[in-house]
């Protein structure tokens, strides 16, 4: 289910990357990101603007297999970057991609890592995507890192879809090691009205991954603010550091944080 429509999700990777560019006005960009160990806040940024050119191009050429990625995935020549060097290359590239797949609309055949998709799939992905890799330099910068109700809701439900698809056990067969009866994970946001129904239940009972949004016991609950929630479920916080709550069997959180993977 996705919560947010397909033109909300074209406006936010502009959004989130005119926040981005606001976090590293004046900021060393040499900074280390702990939430992406071994990269700089100058790495992490040239990975996001090339992932958003990436998908731009899939989406503009309705590319019927993958686009050659390897340069955002090989970032060690960049370094010594200025943030007035990067702030308008950031910008452009967001709005490549917002401009190719409003120009495509959300129905758009072309090739997505997950089958069966369409041109949506970058819309969403790359909403989310923005906005997590802000949360990284945000915390790398020590600057205040907020993020609208609506858009957080919307990541958390993408990012545990993608995380219990079944080709996931293909590309990391490791997972299926979390499989096991009485395993299930209760998530929790206490900021949120109830009417946002911002619970969600993972399920590793069976025979795959499943998930919902619920209100259910479970082996743990993980309580706490929706946005500290979806960072910890992302692992770009600790559920250890004291800004959620665990209540059960904390040694399966661990296990699914571990585990769990998209990509």
């Amino acid at each position: 289910m996705t919560r947010m429509s397909f033109d909300r999700h074209c406006g936010e990777i502009v959004a989130q990357t005119d926040l981005l560019r606001a976090h590293i006005k004046g900021a060393d960009l040499a900074a280390p990101v702990p939430s992406c160990p071994g990269w700089t806040v100058n790495q992490l940024l040239r990975h996001l603007g090339g992932a958003q050119r990436w998908a731009a191009e899939t989406v503009r050429t309705r590319a019927d297999g993958p686009v050659d990625d390897a340069f955002f995935r090989d970032l060690s020549g960049y370094a010594g970057e200025t943030p007035e060097e990067l702030d308008g290359w950031l910008a452009e590239g967001a709005g490549q991609l917002a401009d190719a797949l409003r120009e495509a609309g959300p129905d758009a055949a072309l090739w997505t890592p997950v089958p069966g998709q369409r041109s949506a799939f970058y819309a969403r992905r790359f909403a989310h995507e923005t906005a997590i890799h802000r949360a990284d330099a945000a915390l790398a910068l020590g600057v205040p890192y907020e993020l609208d109700e609506e858009v957080a809701l919307d990541a958390a439900d993408e990012w545990l879809w993608l995380g219990s698809l079944p080709m996931m056990f293909d590309y990391h067969p490791e997972m299926r090691e979390l499989l096991g009866p009485g395993r299930t994970l209760h998530f929790h946001a206490t900021d949120t009205a109830p009417e946002a129904a911002a619970e969600w239940v993972v399920d590793l009972t069976g025979d795959a991954i499943s998930w919902r949004r619920a209100h259910e016991k479970a082996a743990v609950a993980v309580r706490g603010p929706l946005t500290e929630l979806l960072l910890t479920i992302y692992r770009r916080r600790s559920p250890h550091d004291g800004t959620v709550e665990v209540i059960g069997d904390a040694e399966l959180l661990d296990f699914w944080l571990e585990r769990v993977a998209f990509g």
